[in-house]
């Protein structure tokens, strides 16, 4: 075959000086809109990385078995699922939990809501507050009427990441021990954010 032959999926001429290599990821998400939307928007080169971004109306644990299944369907560099505490069943969205670390997925969650990883941008927010609290203080931070499954918060809040992630990242180190359904808030979106960021 010839070397020049092309390959669409860019994977031809792997060049281990630079950072051609290409990364791919899976996101799976509880949201069908709101998370999609957002890690959709990330600035990342598409030819050094490939993320592929679902999003399924279901529980914790069944989008942790839909990410494995699908995980078997194309061999990704990373899988990721996304979800929120809401009002599922402890036992659920702990085992889910549990149950991703143990099939080597990881896991951006947050508890209580995804919008918590939105305010983060502009407070450290350490008390509990309930799900329309968070649509409420959205607005008013972002001077505008937040949309719930926005297409362009991602570049609102581009500017503010670092900030966000501090604040993320400060969150989890109050609580011990460790426990992610109790532990509300908290978040571990950051933590996926900044994988996608060491592309960007």
């Amino acid at each position: 075959m010839s070397k020049n032959k092309r390959n669409t999926r860019g994977y031809s001429s792997r060049k281990v000086e630079t950072r051609e290599v290409r990364q791919s990821f899976l996101i799976v998400c509880e949201g069908e809109k709101t998370e999609p939307n957002y890690f959709r928007s990330f600035r990342v080169p598409k030819n050094v990385v490939e993320i592929d971004v679902q999003g399924f109306g279901e529980n914790p644990s069944r989008i942790v078995k839909i990410a494995k299944e699908l995980s078997k369907q194309e061999d990704y560099d990373q899988v990721w699922c996304v979800f929120d505490r809401d009002d599922f069943p402890k036992e659920d969205f702990n085992n889910a939990i549990k149950n991703a670390a143990d099939k080597g997925i990881q896991v951006a969650y947050s508890n209580e809501a995804f919008e918590l990883w939105y305010v983060l941008h502009f407070e450290f927010l350490n008390t509990g507050i309930p799900r329309s609290a968070y649509l409420k203080k959205l607005k008013s931070l972002l001077g505008n009427k937040y949309k719930k499954n926005s297409e362009t918060i991602y570049d609102e809040l581009f500017n503010k990441q670092p900030t966000a992630i501090k604040n993320a990242a400060t969150l989890l180190k109050q609580y011990d021990p460790y426990n992610p359904v109790e532990n509300n808030p908290s978040t571990t979106v950051h933590l996926l954010v900044q994988e996608l960021n060491r592309f960007i």
